[in-house]
């Protein structure tokens, strides 16, 4: 066997030459003065080398260990140098295939059927709450139990629904992983549940007549852009939910008819919306200043885009409504859903309906676009005509005098 004075005497020569350490194992010395450590085995017949690194990086009594390893795999009929190289490239493809990585392949792979602001938010909530952590985690070594300690620390700091939105994100990021094959299990999956439920909070909404009265004047002051006044008067009178108002383009309105169809966002189903005469008048007096482009609201910077989702947001701050107590752009739904049953004594099952909400009748049978039409035409107009009435006063006055 070799000594380390052995080898350190050991001269460089004009072409390479080996020194035997014994059962294969040999240090090769380069005309550099570099010194490799090498084995020579036979597997199937074949004689075969396989390196393990260099002198003095390698001590003697490493590469003898290493040595009695790769003997070991050749008995049990595996080539040493296969392996190394399998080995090596498995090691590539994990540190290639990190969660980080794997995560923005699915973030860009949505990109092209979310919403831009969606996209973004999706982003910010990944780069600030899961990569720091398991980023550079291969995504086939994680475990349900360091997917927890992720989620534990975003609902610590008081952030419990995000925390269950970015299980659902992490979830899905695993399940494109698995259908790419960089991952065989979704660990997230497993840890339903294991967040407390997030308490919900509900929009603030206006539900006294006499205050939807008041705020239906405010929104015919509001001096503002048209388009966003319009989106103003829109909401309350079709109380569909924001972002779809936003996004509402003109081919899949039917002015004449009186109908408007779209994609519902979160239900995934089709929704029909029927159209109140008032609302018709709005969109037509629109129609005149966007009609020819895609979008009703039109962007304030791009007519390519929608109206930002913040605009009727912005616009009820700019009348003096707080969004955080008062009402938002999604509070009219609320507002619509409680007045519609205690006021107009309407159905809830034909506003649940007319809510675009996903719930099944008495028969199993799930929301779809035409049930309860012909009431629903119906319930939209005297909406319309009703919010008409309490902007001038003339509802309120006559509760009033029920009351009294």
């Amino acid at each position: 066997m070799l000594s380390v004075k052995s080898i350190d005497a050991a001269k460089p020569k004009v072409k390479p030459y080996k020194l035997s350490d014994g059962q294969g194992l040999y240090l090769e010395i380069m005309p550099s003065g570099a010194k490799y450590w090498r084995l020579k085995y036979r597997v199937a017949g074949k004689e075969k080398r396989i390196a393990f690194g260099a002198y003095p990086e390698i001590r003697p009594q490493e590469a003898r260990d290493k040595a009695m390893e790769a003997r070991a795999q050749v008995r049990e009929g595996i080539d040493p140098s296969a392996k190394k190289k399998a080995d090596k490239q498995a090691a590539i493809l994990l540190g290639a295939n990190t969660f980080e990585t794997v995560a923005r392949e699915w973030l860009e792979n949505q990109k092209s059927h979310v919403e831009p602001a969606q996209h973004i938010k999706t982003l910010a909530r990944l780069e600030n709450d899961v990569f720091p952590w398991i980023g550079k985690r291969p995504i086939l070594e994680l475990s349900a139990p360091e997917v927890l300690t992720v989620l534990r620390r975003i609902d610590r700091r008081g952030a419990r629904y995000t925390a269950h939105r970015v299980r659902s994100e992490i979830s899905r990021i695993f399940r494109f992983a698995i259908a790419t094959g960089r991952a065989t299990s979704d660990p997230a999956q497993s840890l339903i549940g294991a967040i407390p439920p997030a308490v919900e909070k509900h929009m603030p909404a206006i539900t006294d007549p006499a205050q939807v009265g008041e705020m239906l004047r405010a929104f015919d002051a509001f001096s503002g852009t048209f388009p966003v006044q319009c989106a103003l008067k829109l909401a309350p009178m079709l109380f569909v939910r924001p972002g779809e108002l936003r996004q509402a383009e003109w081919a899949a309105i039917d002015l004449d008819k009186g109908e408007w169809r779209y994609r519902v966002s979160k239900t995934k189903t089709d929704h029909l919306v029927p159209l109140a005469k008032q609302a018709v008048a709005i969109l037509r007096e629109l129609h005149a200043l966007t009609g020819g482009g895609r979008y009703v609201f039109p962007g304030a910077r791009t007519s390519s885009r929608p109206m930002s989702d913040a605009a009727i947001n912005a616009a009820l701050r700019r009348l003096g409504y707080d969004t955080k107590t008062e009402i938002t752009g999604h509070g009219f739904r609320a507002m619509a859903r409680t007045i519609l049953h205690e006021e107009l004594n309407q159905k809830p099952e034909v506003i649940e309906h007319q809510l675009a909400h996903s719930v099944s009748d008495a028969l199993g049978t799930a929301y779809n676009r035409t049930k309860f039409l012909s009431e629903r035409r119906i319930m939209m107009q005297a909406w319309a005509d009703y919010l008409g009435r309490i902007k001038t006063g003339a509802d309120v006055i006559e509760l009033k005098e029920k009351a009294a």
